[in-house]
């Protein structure tokens, strides 16, 4: 009997502990919320409305029902014109859009061929009957986007053609930049050093206000002469050097094992990696300012990772997932340097193309700077 009365003292203390933890018992409910929402309503597997543009040559009205009946299937969604090819790729190489439809001026020829091949007529020779309506000239480095896209090779024009046919020439030629192969690891490992910055770089300084709280060391900073912001800088610039460790190691082994190019500048790389850092650090700090204890840091952090993980488009296409996920996914840093390090990795993009993520990264850099300097001059008074 005496036993069951420790058993259950203990087991109130816990409960009342528990109660007393706010932050503890948000974490309990907010995280399987959180799960659930991501992979039951933002994570979506199947692409829809993927921004492509189209380059018109032909400029008619048979390429306008063209766009009119690629646009129906919602698979891609045209967004931008151009008027040159390489206008359209160097857009798909700034991550402006994901793809480009190419027209040729002689669509209506090629299209009456096709029917021709229906209906059984005789063509005037192999190399004619073999030559597509249209052209697509596709971002290969995301193996999902490339492979929806592709899900259009062979689409019935019953608008355009007199009845549908069965043939071997496809409606579209497909072209993959940067990834023809569509090998998964050349998608996955740029984006793994942004998972990896990610749980790292703010697990380091989530705790590194309150590890100063419990180790009796924040009284002493209180009485020496450095400023709030001179504390949150210095503590952030060893870390940096921690991460570009981690970058070296991560496309080291990628291209040495995977044979994963690194086609873009290596102080692009540096810029780019340097902004992202420098991001989740500061918000490193803003948590570790909020935290009580290093188990609330490290709960936190996980609240932080888990959407960089499914929202940033590591995993999965940021085309798929509803507006809401997106509008989320937009204030997440990894999101930012996701774009960015695939793009100078994979695509040899001068990081000043893809100035929104550039200048995202740097005012959020600033923002978790200032707050956690605020919230911790705040805990000193």
């Amino acid at each position: 009997m005496n036993i069951l009365i420790r058993i259950y003292a203990i087991f109130s203390k816990e409960l009342i502990q528990l109660k007393r933890d706010r932050m503890m018992f948000g974490m309990v409910v907010v995280i399987p919320l959180i799960q659930l929402m991501l992979f039951g309503f933002a994570i979506n597997t199947n692409v829809r409305h993927i921004p492509v543009g189209v380059v018109d040559y032909s400029q008619t009205g048979l390429s306008r029902v063209l766009i009119q009946t690629i646009s129906a299937t919602q698979v891609v969604k045209f967004t931008e014109q151009y008027t040159t090819v390489q206008q359209a790729e160097a857009a798909i190489a700034s991550a402006q859009i994901r793809a480009v439809l190419v027209i040729p001026k002689d669509v209506s020829q090629r299209v009456v061929r096709h029917r021709s091949i229906g209906s059984g007529s005789p063509a005037s020779s192999d190399e004619e009957t073999s030559r597509p309506i249209a052209q697509w000239v596709v971002d290969g480095s995301d193996t999902m986007i490339s492979a929806a896209v592709k899900s259009l090779r062979n689409m019935p024009l019953a608008e355009l053609l007199s009845k549908p046919v069965n043939r071997s020439t496809p409606t579209f030629e497909v072209t993959l930049l940067y990834n023809p192969e569509q090998r998964t690891a050349v998608n996955v490992v740029p984006g793994l050093v942004a998972i990896i910055l990610t749980m790292t770089m703010i697990m380091f300084t989530s705790a590194a206000i309150v590890r100063e709280s419990e180790r009796g060391n924040l009284e002493m900073l209180i009485t020496t002469p450095v400023r709030p912001l001179e504390l949150m800088i210095g503590k952030i610039i060893p870390y940096i050097f921690i991460g570009a460790l981690q970058v070296v190691i991560i496309l080291g082994l990628g291209k040495a094992v995977f044979n994963v190019p690194i086609n873009g500048s290596l102080w692009q790389l540096a810029a780019a990696t340097l902004l992202f850092i420098t991001a989740s650090l500061s918000l490193g700090l803003v948590i570790s300012t909020i935290a009580s204890n290093q188990l609330q840091a490290m709960q936190m952090t996980l609240f932080v990772l888990l959407p960089s993980i499914l929202l940033s488009g590591f995993m999965f296409p940021y085309e798929g997932m509803p507006e809401v996920a997106q509008y989320i996914a937009e204030a997440l840093p990894a999101t930012h340097f996701m774009r960015l390090i695939r793009g100078v990795v994979l695509r040899d993009v001068q990081i000043i193309h893809m100035t929104f993520d550039v200048y995202w990264l740097i005012l959020f850099t600033f923002a978790g700077l200032t707050v956690a300097s605020l919230r911790f001059k705040k805990s000193l008074d």
